[in-house]
């Protein structure tokens, strides 16, 4: 999810203090929060740049993002041959990896080993450019983004140490390569995100702000500039500038009116990526767009039953909430509400996804169903696992207990 750097910020907000302090140094990377142009930057055979590898590309990057993977990596295997000694194409090979572990969160351990190669040979590849001149910003804009996506993973699998070294590597070599955010939006994206997600972790965890002393400052404002820049103008990284916006815009922001547009755009463009549709299905359902919400969460349900890549049951549990929630207090058609939010259920469980959210909300319901019909043994049943998972103070836990009680009596 992404080609530099949202994992500094998880890794501030996962990681105690302790271990940051030991593992970096009080010395700051500073990172200009302004665009600037390199002074007589030597760009000759710089592929990022080239106008030919993107036209030869546009088909493989639109295939990466559409989930089809193996016809992306074709055409990256054919960058390989051609461009061996350059890092590029292994990080475009490990960026489709990545991909095919996002439909699960990241939870999906089966790509790691593979995803790490790459993104190691990456950086053996970047160092040894860097080695032969050290202003080929090129490969600094590699090395930081292979060093990011490692340590982001690193992190999700719990290897601290690591992740922290790398995260420090990231952030040496996106300094570098600053010089060339005025000769293209690709190297902007880093900085982009370094800028908007230092105050805002600043804001909202105030016991890290210690910590972020070792980090760029930032500017909220000026990263959601950037990032609309990156957006709108990148080729390599627009799509993921995208999605970032998408996910700031929704979730930090609290701008849904923002943030709908690009879920839309990304879901329309890419059809077949399970990840936006169900961005996209819960930001319509969220918004009250129910129509939408079908037609998107119909549509995720029939490429699962069709094993089509990148859908699973994370996609599954939400399109089989949505759907139970619009058969409950849309069309009152209660057998397939209760349908519906039976597979919720399942699909959950087969992802490990039981504590709160879709699953205890479908548990909640089918006891509500139950309690109607009524049932009392199965609406008590369900109402024992919502007390059971439901935080103490929420409605659900008090209509629960409220259930609970008036039965024993």
């Amino acid at each position: 999810m992404r080609l530099i750097l949202l994992c500094l910020a998880l890794l501030l907000l996962c990681l105690p203090s302790a271990t940051w302090a030991q593992q970096l140094d009080t010395t700051r990377i500073r990172l200009e929060n302004v665009d600037v142009a390199p002074n007589a930057a030597n760009i000759s055979g710089w592929l990022l740049l080239d106008k030919d590898i993107q036209t030869e590309l546009e088909g493989a990057v639109y295939n990466l993002y559409n989930f089809k993977y193996d016809k992306a990596e074709r055409q990256f295997r054919s960058l390989r041959r051609r461009y061996p000694q350059h890092p590029m194409p292994y990080f475009l090979l490990g960026l489709s990896t990545w991909w095919k572990m996002m439909p699960s969160n990241v939870t999906n351990k089966q790509y790691d080993k593979v995803f790490l190669a790459y993104m190691d040979t990456a950086i053996t590849r970047g160092e040894a450019l860097y080695k032969t001149d050290n202003r080929n910003y090129e490969a600094s804009f590699f090395l930081s983004a292979a060093y990011g996506f490692s340590a982001r993973l690193n992190a999700e699998r719990s290897n601290w140490r690591k992740a922290t070294v790398e995260s420090k590597r990231a952030l040496s070599y996106l300094d570098k390569s600053r010089e060339a955010n005025g000769l293209s939006p690709e190297f902007l994206f880093g900085q982009a995100i370094i800028n908007y997600y230092a105050p805002w972790i600043a804001d909202n965890y105030p016991l890290l702000r210690p910590v972020l002393l070792f980090f760029p400052k930032g500017n909220k404002q000026l990263g959601l500039q950037q990032l609309r820049n990156v957006a709108a103008n990148g080729f390599y990284t627009g799509p993921e500038a995208k999605v970032f916006l998408m996910r700031i815009l929704q979730n930090q922001e609290n701008k849904p009116g923002e943030a709908l547009p690009i879920a839309q755009q990304l879901a329309t463009t890419y059809p077949d990526n399970g990840y936006f549709q169900r961005f996209y299905a819960l930001m319509s359902y969220q918004i009250g767009d129910l129509r939408e919400c079908e037609r998107v969460s119909r549509d995720i349900l029939d490429k699962i039953n069709r094993g089509m890549p990148g859908y699973e049951g994370i996609s599954g549990r939400y399109a089989t909430f949505f759907l139970g929630s619009l058969m409950q207090t849309q069309y009152k058609d209660i057998d397939k509400a209760r349908d519906y939010y039976q597979r919720c259920v399942v699909f959950s469980e087969s992802t490990g996804d039981t504590q709160q959210g879709f699953y205890l909300y479908a548990v909640l319901n089918l006891a509500r169903i139950a309690a109607k019909q009524p049932d009392p043994e199965t609406a008590t049943r369900h109402y024992k696992e919502v007390l059971k998972k439901a935080e103490r103070k929420s409605d659900a836990h008090k209509e629960a207990k409220a259930y609970l009680q008036k039965k024993k009596k």
